[in-house]
Formats: structure tokens, sequence, C-alpha cells
């Protein structure tokens, strides 16, 4: 960050980090008070979510500027996450650590900075996390690159990764337990490479180097914990064993299935493998339920549908009702094809609500958007704008899943794409539960009478045009 942002922030936060001061700075054994407040800048909604393993412990408001803070009267130490929806970070407390977080939305990730006890960890956690994505760039052009030459690669940006992490440790000496969630920002991420490389090579080049992977490459897996609780809900840990999971349960002979069957058969031995794999049950119901979440929103099979769930049921401890496969499976069943859209809020330019039951007049086809993604946005919009011309018994409709009415206007104004109706979503996990959007290149199309005739597409798929 640039000194004079640098400057910005800390003008922001010295009233509240003398309101932090002004607390008592020495603390009992028993007491586990600690504070967490900070800005949003560029506000999507009014709120901070606080986060414990995806549940929710507290909904912050922001005030007039913008600004929130909360003290926890007695907070565990570990690793939480805020949420400004739709993006979230992670945030690590030690005991009364005392935090402030300065985030613009137009730039998350990068504009995090935290101040206040505790503030070096986490600022750690977010400088390792911009370098991983930066060396991501890199290990995605080696992807290409023959097994010796990509290996060497991947293992020297590791090496670096590791040094930076190493004096870190040594200059903050950070707790143990913190030092879980350090090691695992840098060691996952390249383990995670590792696991795609086969795949991905041969996704890319058409050459198979499964048989070529020296003795010793896989090597890193003997350091694994698969049972390591602390990690099950870090994203570098869980995005890990997806990637082992899909390399080894990938079946040879697939000319011996379809498309649909090989998928169904894949995902069912991924699943056996992390039940043999995986003990702790809450480690293991994390990687089953990110297995499930995955093929569901891929396969609109019906039948397979309720074979994979049948399996997937079978093996999962998590029977609560929280339980968000569950939901996702029967949600699913309500968005096949010939069903009638399930009824949503939406709002119109003038501020008028709109069901989505109205969509029943005519042949429809649906498409989400976000300023957070403006280049999605405005390809999105282009394509839409060719198919209109070309499919004139199509009405088109744009809905806005999160920005403010004020924001919304703004974008569509400044552009002015002509022939769409624009709709703004105003009750976003209504919406997310009900139609199952979980990924911004969802699109939604009606047929006649407005009934379902695809509720799983995508606007940029080759074959998309042919749906219509």
């Amino acid at each position: 960050m640039h000194t004079y942002n640098r400057l910005k922030v800390f003008t922001f936060l010295v009233p509240l980090l003398a309101l932090l001061s002004s607390c008592k700075n020495e603390f009992k054994a028993n007491d586990y008070v600690a504070y967490f407040g900070g800005e949003i800048v560029n506000p999507n909604n009014s709120y901070v979510l606080f986060c414990k393993d995806n549940e929710v412990i507290d909904s912050i408001p922001l005030d007039k500027n913008n600004r929130f803070f909360v003290q926890f009267d007695s907070l565990a130490p570990g690793l939480y996450t805020f949420k400004h929806e739709p993006e979230y970070q992670y945030v690590y407390f030690d005991k009364n650590d005392s935090l402030m977080v300065r985030v613009n939305t137009r730039d998350f990730d990068n504009s995090v900075i935290f101040c206040g006890r505790g503030d070096q960890k986490n600022n750690f956690l977010m400088e390792q996390y911009l370098k991983t994505e930066k060396a991501k760039d890199v290990i995605f052009e080696a992807f290409n690159e023959d097994i010796n030459r990509f290996t060497k690669t991947i293992d020297s940006t590791h090496q670096v990764a590791t040094k930076f992490y190493e004096a870190k440790k040594q200059e903050l000496k950070w707790s143990d337990e913190f030092d879980v969630y350090a090691k695992a920002a840098v060691d996952y991420p390249f383990y995670s490479g590792k696991e795609l490389y086969p795949m991905v090579h041969k996704m890319r080049t058409g050459n198979d180097v499964y048989e070529m992977i020296p003795q010793n490459y896989y090597d890193f897996r003997k350091n694994i914990d698969c049972n390591n609780a602390a990690l099950s809900y870090y994203s570098p840990f869980v995005m890990y064993l997806s990637h082992m999971l899909n390399n080894m349960s990938s079946i040879n002979y697939h000319n011996h299935f379809t498309e649909v069957d090989l998928a169904l058969k894949t995902n069912i031995n991924k699943m056996n493998i992390a039940d043999t794999l995986i003990k702790n049950e809450k480690v293991k119901n994390t990687i089953l339920n990110n297995i499930a979440f995955t093929y569901l929103l891929e396969d609109q099979n019906m039948v397979n549908n309720q074979t994979f769930l049948a399996t997937y049921h079978k093996i999962s401890t998590d029977k609560s009702q929280k339980n968000e496969i569950t939901k996702i499976g029967d949600a699913i069943q309500l968005l096949t094809q010939s069903k009638t859209l399930p009824n949503v809020a939406l709002e119109d330019l003038n501020g008028k609500s709109v069901n989505s039951s109205s969509f029943t007049n005519t042949k429809t086809v649906i498409f989400f958007w976000t300023s957070s993604s403006i280049s999605h946005f405005e390809a999105a919009h282009k394509k839409i704008i060719d198919f209109r011309k070309k499919h004139p018994e199509y009405q088109f409709v744009g809905i806005n899943l999160n920005d403010t009415q004020q924001e919304w206007k703004r974008i569509l104004t400044k552009y002015k794409f002509g022939g769409i109706t624009e709709l703004r979503c105003t009750n976003f996990e209504d919406l997310k539960s009900k139609w199952v959007i979980t990924k911004i290149h969802r699109t939604i199309i009606l047929g006649d009478k407005g009934l379902i005739k695809n509720a799983f597409t995508n606007i940029f798929e080759l074959n998309f045009e042919e749906g219509l």
C-alpha cells in the first residue's frame, strides 16, 4: 500500500486506537475480552458478519461513516472470518487482541490492512495470501511445461515463500497455535499446484504424464495431517484435500462411461477415499460437503443426484438442520425442467417491487452481475445484446446481486445497455437459497409459460445458444 493510503488509514484509526488503549491493558488469566472494528469503504450493505467455522457469531452494523466496532466479553483465541458480502477474509485473534481493519470493496483483498494489538500476524497472513495469488500466475504458466521444469518452477517459488515465512516467524515470534495457519498458508497452495499438474497438463497439452511422474513427486503427502481439525475451515487446507482427492479418485478406462456417469462414479469414489483417509468427523464432513457442493451444481441429472446423495448421507455424520448440502439438494429438485421458478423479490429502476413470478408470460433468459466484477458485467451484457438480436422471442433480464440501489443505478446510467430488463436483488440470501446461486456466471433459461428450460447454464458456454 502506498504511503499516502497508509497515512489515511492511520488517521482514521487514531480515535479508535485511542479508545482501545484507554481500556485496561492488563488482563487476568480468565479474561478473554477482545475488540474488533474498522471501516468499510464503498460498502455493499450496512453490516459486517463476524464468523467462526462458517457460523455467524455477530452481525455488526456500520454507522453513518461506514465504521463498525464491537467488544467481545469472551472471545476464544483462534481463526475467525469477517464478511462483507460477497467478500470475506480471515482474522486471527490471540487472547485479548484488539484489532481494527480497513477495507475498500473496490479492491477488497489488496486493500485489507490491520492495526492494533495483534495486527502484525494478521498483516502477514494478508501479505502471504497476496504473494500466493501472484505466484499462481507463474505456476499457471508452468502447467504447460514437462514434469522436470514444472517441478523446478514450483519448488523454487515455494522456497521463496518459505524464506519469507521463516523470517516473519523469527521477527514476530508468534504462537504455535497461530503458526498452524501461517505454515498452512505457505505450504498448501503449492501442494495444490503439484496435485493439479498431471490433470491440468493433460487438459492443456493432451499429454498424459501420470506414468512419467518421479517416485518421490508426492513425498510431501507424508507431511499432511488429514485430520487436523484446526484447519477444517481454512480454505488452503480444504482446497488442497479437494485437489488431492480429485487426483486420487480419477478413474481409468474413461471410454467405458458417458461423461455424466463418469462424473458420478468419480465423485462417489472421491467420497469413499475421503472416508478412508479422514477419521476426524469435523474435517471429513467439511471435505464431503465441499465435494457434494461442487458436484451438485455441475451435474443436474436427477437420478444421478439421488444416487450421489445416498452415498453422501451414508458417509457424512452432519445430520444438522443447517446442513447446506441437504438444502441444496432440496432446492435443486425445485429447479428441474418444466417446473415453475421459485418466486423471489426483486426491484426495478424506479424502486418498484417486482416478483420473479412475472416472468411467466414469455420466454426469458436470466443472468447475474455485480459491480465487484465489472469485466464480467461488461462481457455478459455484450453477449446478451448479441443474443437479443438473434432471439427476439426472448426477454433478457439482468439481476444485480449485491449493490446498493444508488451504485446499481450509477453503473447502468454510465453504460446504458439498452433492451435489457434490469432488476436488483433485494434479499440475496433468499435468492441464493431458492435459486442455488453460488456463481456469478450462472444463467437460467425459461421456456414457454415461464417454465424452467435449463436452470444451470452459462451464457459463455459454447453450446449455450443451442439451448435457446
